[in-house]
């Protein structure tokens, strides 16, 4: 898939990034992926992400990381398109990139590498050696230390072509704006704040329809409703399913840090796709809050 391929398909739709499946001892489990992906491909998503931020790309090793993407590619082909994760340090970006490439991935979702804050030179830097590293589509994902500007942005699209489309994860209103309006089309732009739902409708009007659903993990057909009532400005669906889940759901999510991954591997285990636990530094949620979880899942209805 060249990267014009790409852009097209991840300029319409609803998004997801499937949890990756641990055992019992933590270890990855591709029996358990591959049927993971093989529930959730029939549902509607325009492309699903292997081993993105919900499936815990930051805790993965070299080794486990290319039989992730593989499993995704193979389980996936001629269903839906498979964007990998990549991140970390530029080295490591770049060989994330070249493996997801050799595996047959459609593109990458270059995630923020970690720790150590840079200014903007920097920033292009590391982008930019990664886009050069491959020849399939790229999309950054503005996050955390990762806050590129309109102009490094300007800059990065004249020196990458595979650079396609950009993830907003920072919800700088002012900051979206200025980098739609000065890149118009040259990019397909993601809304990609953790629940995304809850912004959906705003980033819409920002001219960033498209946007990645975590609970699409667990109740994959209201997430899609909720995808379609946004598509169509139904806000009455939109502020049903606001008020009888997502936003009873946040408070759950939001007593800890690390719960916006926790949350939906519990999920998928009430609706009977046990994911195995979360790796560390991350914890899994309490036994009262995967209650509090499960009858929220049960008002949605069967899915």
């Amino acid at each position: 898939m060249n990267p014009q391929d790409l852009k097209s398909i991840v300029s319409e739709g609803l998004l997801s990034f499937p949890v990756t499946d641990f055992d019992q001892h933590g270890n990855f489990n591709a029996k358990g992926y591959a049927e993971r992906l093989e529930w959730l491909a029939p549902y509607g998503a325009t492309a699903l992400f292997a081993a993105g931020g919900t499936g815990e790309f930051f805790s993965l090793d070299g080794k486990e990381y290319p039989e992730i993407i593989k499993t995704a590619v193979q389980t996936c082909k001629g269903k839906v398109p498979i964007i990998a994760g990549a991140g970390g340090s530029t080295r490591f970006a770049i060989e994330c990139a070249q493996e997801a490439e050799r595996q047959g991935a459609h593109g990458i979702l270059l995630l923020p590498h970690y720790l150590m804050e840079t200014g903007q030179a920097g920033l292009i830097a590391h982008v930019e050696a990664v886009c050069k590293s491959v020849r399939f589509g790229v999309i950054v994902y503005n996050r955390n230390v990762t806050k590129l500007t309109p102009d490094s942005l300007a800059i990065l699209a004249d020196r990458c072509p595979n650079l396609i489309g950009f993830k907003d994860g920072v919800g700088n209103i002012e900051i979206m704006s200025s980098i739609f309006l000065r890149m118009g089309d040259r990019f397909s732009y993601l809304g990609g704040l953790p629940t995304a739902e809850v912004y959906a409708a705003a980033y819409k009007a920002l001219g960033t329809p498209v946007y990645s659903s975590a609970v699409f993990n667990f109740i994959p057909k209201t997430a899609m409703d909720f995808y379609h009532a946004v598509a169509k400005d139904d806000m009455a669906t939109q502020h049903h399913l606001l008020k009888e889940f997502f936003m009873p759901y946040l408070q759950i999510r939001n007593r800890d840090p690390g719960y916006a991954v926790s949350i939906i591997k519990a999920g998928a285990k009430i609706v009977g796709h046990d994911a195995g636990p979360v790796r560390a530094p991350l914890v899994d949620l309490k036994p009262n809050e995967v209650e509090e979880l499960a009858a929220l899942i049960k008002k949605m209805g069967p899915q």
